[in-house]
């Protein structure tokens, strides 16, 4: 590295130019010298071809995978907009709970949610139950693939087995 510097303060020093590459400039209205010394020379410019009418992309409805039940991504396969760890975050921040429950269940990968969604709005209703998400199922079979014990239980079952353990003793 030291060397390749070395070569260019000598090629600098060969064309005349100060060993820093920078030079003085004349304020063209003025007639006076700039304060500052300033780097001069060519740059290669090349013009990115990313337009909005290529990019922008949106879906009602479309394709589901068929694991996680979750949206495909991408605009190729027709998929739908990534709620990601950071949205999810930023959601959280301003209290938009219904907000985050709604993107994180029904529209992902809560399958019979969609459905009750789908009913209550043509009802007229303007409430909603979430089930649970299709990942988190996904999440316990694989723990249940790692011969880990996962069983589910809602408030209601569960204080009706500490109430019969209790009579029990």
């Amino acid at each position: 590295m030291v060397q390749k510097n070395n070569d260019i303060v000598k090629l600098l020093q060969l064309s005349g130019l100060d060993d820093s590459g920078q030079v003085s400039l004349i304020d063209g209205r003025t007639g006076e010298m700039f304060d500052r010394k300033v780097t001069v020379g060519y740059i290669y410019m090349l013009k990115l071809h990313h337009l909005v009418d290529d990019k922008i992309h949106s879906r009602s409805i479309g394709p589901y995978s068929l694991v996680t039940q979750q949206p495909l991504g991408g605009k190729a396969q027709f998929g739908g907009q990534r709620f990601g760890e950071m949205e999810v975050w930023a959601l959280q921040a301003y209290g938009a709970s219904y907000t985050l429950q709604e993107m994180l269940t029904v529209k992902s990968d809560d399958v019979a949610g969609r459905s009750k969604v789908y009913e209550s709005i043509v009802r007229g209703e303007t409430n909603f139950e979430a089930g649970v998400p299709e990942s988190f199922n996904v999440l316990v079979k694989e723990m249940q693939s790692l011969c880990l014990d996962v069983s589910l239980s809602n408030d209601n079952s569960a204080q009706k087995i500490k109430n019969n353990s209790q009579e029990n003793s």
